[in-house]
């Protein structure tokens, strides 16, 4: 098996990973902070340990740190949470529908509006398509930091400087990204939404929402805290007011040694592997006949790139290309990816495309496998 649908969910995890998972499980097994016993309070502890890693590595403060069950749970909490009557939100063409489909529900609910600005590889051009896009109305901006499906990573620091000057919101998908190139609270960013198994390199049912605490938030899920119990009304202050209900334990503690790996790891280190491997996928690839790139990294334009590349097979459709890929030992994901918005600006919302998406724990070796693959499956 070669594994190279990281896009989705990074696999396989860091040994320290799957050994502080497991160790979790049964001594960390007490609910935290529900309960004033000795168990209660070393598993609250875990998680705080946990919250403080993943605070420091997006530069947020560890109370502003909310976990979530994935990126889409913390996105609907900031979207929704900052959607007002009347409100109106800009997003970018390559977005997914975790980012699109609660936009368009809060819009819809509140009696608002949305606007999509064009992405390009000018990022002037897409900074000023994004502020062509913005009005007096306007709630927040809302934008992926690289598409899934092409790999084109949006302008995040001179988009948070728009925001800045225009005193919108700006809320960051960072779904691609988080783990793989720097975003930082520190540099604009209002909201930050990472999904915890991906770049980071957690377990599954993991996610992350923080903020910087300039925005405030409408909650659309209550319940118990372990906090301020006597009241019935939910508690204004973070992370206590978007975590009710039992946290995914094990799964958070775990996500704190997937986040220390990327981190002695280098985030640089990561992006310049991960961004090899499919340099080497696309400059063998555009060579056979039967093969469309639709999105080329080079060694001149990969900064624009998250290490995501999507193509296609002549003859197939995409779920046909990834189902005979997978019979040779390839694993990959065909079709839309969630993310219609990005299929439509590059033509393939019919059939949707092969995505090659590599870890740091893929290879060369394997990439030339691949290609080596592909063109006997194309010479036929």
């Amino acid at each position: 098996m070669i594994y190279l649908d990281n896009a989705a969910t990074t696999y396989p995890k860091p040994q320290s990973v799957y050994r502080l998972w497991q160790r979790a499980m049964s001594a960390y097994g007490a609910n935290p902070g529900r309960s004033g016993h000795a168990f209660s309070v070393k598993t609250a502890e875990a998680v705080y340990k946990s919250r403080e890693i993943c605070a420091d590595f997006f530069g947020a403060e560890p109370e502003n740190t909310i976990f979530t069950l994935n990126c889409t749970t913390a996105l609907n909490f900031a979207i929704k949470g900052v959607a007002r009557r009347g409100c109106h939100f800009v997003m970018s063409d390559i977005e997914h529908n975790a980012v699109s489909r609660p936009v368009y529900a809060a819009a819809r609910e509140f009696g608002g509006s949305a606007t999509i600005f064009e992405t390009t590889a000018d990022e002037e051009q897409t900074v000023y398509n994004a502020e062509r896009a913005l009005t007096p109305q306007t709630t927040a901006l809302v934008c992926t930091a690289a598409s899934n499906v092409i790999g084109l990573r949006n302008p995040i620091k001179e988009l948070a400087a728009l925001c800045k000057r225009k005193n919108v919101c700006f809320i960051v998908d960072a779904a691609q990204g988080g783990g793989v190139f720097p975003l930082n609270i520190g540099d604009g960013i209002n909201i930050l939404c990472a999904a915890g198994h991906k770049g980071l390199y957690g377990p599954m049912g993991t996610g992350l929402m923080l903020t910087d605490g300039k925005f405030p938030l409408r909650t659309i899920i209550e319940g118990g805290t372990g906090s301020a119990s006597e009241s019935l009304l939910q508690p204004d202050f973070t992370p206590d007011r978007f975590e009710s209900g039992t946290l995914n334990t094990a799964a958070i503690i775990a996500l704190g040694a997937g986040v220390e790996f990327v981190k002695n790891k280098g985030l640089d280190a990561v992006y310049k592997h991960e961004i090899r491997l499919c340099e080497r996928f696309c400059e063998n690839a555009r060579r056979l006949k039967k093969i469309r790139l639709y999105n080329e990294i080079t060694p001149e334009n990969y900064r624009s790139f998250s290490p995501v590349v999507s193509f296609n097979i002549d003859g197939l459709t995409s779920a046909e290309g990834a189902e005979m890929l997978s019979s040779h030992g390839f694993y990959m994901r065909g079709g839309l990816h969630c993310a219609p918005l990005a299929h439509k600006k590059i033509n393939t919302i019919d059939g949707g495309t092969i995505r090659f998406s590599p870890s740091i724990f893929n290879n060369e070796k394997e990439v030339n496998l691949l290609l080596k693959t592909l063109a006997n499956i194309t010479a036929n």
